[in-house]
């Protein structure tokens, strides 16, 4: 029984160790994880409730996981041998493939549930107002293209 559980939580180390690996190695997980980010904080200017909350959280772990399997696919196939280059072309062409139609229905999404012109206009107030809070985010935009485009990562 003690053996089980520790293969369990194992498995809950490997699953976050992979997690960190591709944000290190991969510039569009960091993209990814930044976007969301955005996302989350800017909602709450919004009246959403349980249901926005929903969509966006499906959207976000959509994305995220497959940009996950897309990283492990990656991987899988990097250096294939010649019989097999083509497939694992395709492969990764496919995964990332899948990676763009839910982002694009993802930020569709986004614009439905963001598009409200009359909080847009009551953000932009807010942060007038707020002089520190615009600082803040422009420190935070400038901090977050650093962590995207950093190419000194691990593995890179």
């Amino acid at each position: 029984m003690s053996s089980n559980i520790k293969s369990f939580f194992a498995g809950f180390s490997y699953a976050i160790k992979g997690i960190r690996t591709a944000i290190q190695t991969e510039r569009n997980m960091r993209v990814h994880v930044c976007v969301a980010s955005y996302v989350l904080f800017f909602s709450l200017f919004y009246p959403f409730g349980a249901i926005e909350y929903a969509l966006l959280f499906l959207c976000i772990g959509g994305v995220i996981a497959l940009e996950l399997v897309n990283t492990a696919i990656e991987q899988a196939v990097k250096q294939p041998d010649p019989a097999h280059w083509r497939a694992a072309g395709i492969a990764k062409d496919v995964a990332a493939g899948a990676v763009l139609v839910y982002s694009i229905a993802a930020v569709a999404i986004g614009v439905a549930l963001f598009w409200q012109p009359l909080v847009l206009m009551q953000m932009i107030r807010w942060f007038s107002k707020h002089s520190i809070a615009c600082i803040l985010l422009a420190v935070s935009l400038f901090l977050s293209i650093h962590f995207i485009f950093n190419t000194k990562r691990k593995g890179k």
